[in-house]
């Protein structure tokens, strides 16, 4: 009996890892922000974290014009050394939120992905450019200063696989259909939904792909600043696989840190089964001839 038990303990551990996600109150001085937000990389590895993640724009202010001032090359960017450099001395793997890359001459909003070694795994462009018109509410148009990604990203931290979108990706449901097809059980989403949008659809669209998919999915959001040019929504949030919210850290800048469970993702793809090698065939067939 004691054996079993023993055994049952170390499958759980197995199956399960320690996540951060911080919600950042982000001003325009660049070096203060990233400052601040190794500050809460070392906090969250005091909390036993594998992995921690960061806001949308995390090192400055969210706006185009805002984004050639801040844009930093990556790797050898000042964001990208602090973060590498944090990852390694901390040993743990860094979501980097976003910043504005530059690359030649286009711009990006980049999300950067480090390993506990410091080295650079991965980075994801944003997809899907926040090009949004609301009559007498907010217009806003990305594609005036970056321009798109145009791949996928995943990686892998203890078992678990983690599909990275960002903020306006999430919209995009076909997008996380291809990570859950392609294995995911988590989907990690940097965004900055402002005061119109986010009352309305940011809850809701993180329940919706976490139900849909049957996954983990995390948004996390800058804090709310009243007195920005671009006032963020906030509440940065963790959703499970059965689309019940976890935690929502409301307006102010904070941080959580808890265990993730591989075993939910498992539990409700066996108890409600929506996907199959023969639905996902049968699907491509039918798109195919659209």
């Amino acid at each position: 009996m004691i054996l079993t038990n023993i055994v049952k303990q170390v499958v759980r551990m197995m199956s399960t890892f320690r996540l951060a996600l911080v919600q950042l109150q982000v001003n325009e001085v660049k070096s203060k922000n990233v400052e601040r937000a190794v500050s809460y990389i070392s906090s969250a590895k005091e909390h036993n974290a594998d992995i921690i993640a960061l806001p949308e724009c995390f090192n400055s202010p969210y706006g185009i014009q805002y984004f050639p001032k801040y844009a930093e090359s990556i790797p050898d960017g000042e964001t990208s050394v602090a973060l590498s450099k944090a990852a390694k001395e901390n040993s743990i793997y860094v979501v980097g939120g976003t910043i504005p890359e530059i690359e030649g001459d286009k711009l990006y909003n980049t999300c950067t992905i480090w390993g506990p070694d410091g080295t650079l795994i991965a980075k994801h462009r944003k997809v899907h450019l926040f090009d949004i018109d609301i009559p007498n509410k907010i217009t806003f148009r990305e594609s005036d200063s970056l321009s798109p990604g145009n791949s996928l990203t995943m990686f892998d931290v203890k078992g678990c696989k983690i599909g990275i979108g960002i903020c306006y990706d999430i919209r995009f449901e076909e997008m996380a259909r291809i990570y859950r097809n392609k294995g995911c059980q988590m989907l990690i989403y940097p965004a900055a939904f402002n005061m119109t949008t986010g009352p309305l659809h940011w809850s809701l669209l993180q329940r919706s792909r976490a139900n849909d998919n049957q996954l983990y999915v995390a948004c996390i959001s800058p804090a709310r600043v009243p007195s920005a040019s671009y006032v963020a929504w906030g509440h940065t949030q963790l959703t499970n696989p059965w689309g019940k919210i976890l935690y929502d850290l409301e307006t102010q800048e904070n941080m959580v840190v808890t265990d993730i469970d591989l075993k939910v993702v498992e539990e409700v793809r066996a108890q409600i089964p929506t996907f199959s090698q023969r639905r996902t065939d049968l699907y491509d067939t039918v798109y195919k001839k659209e």
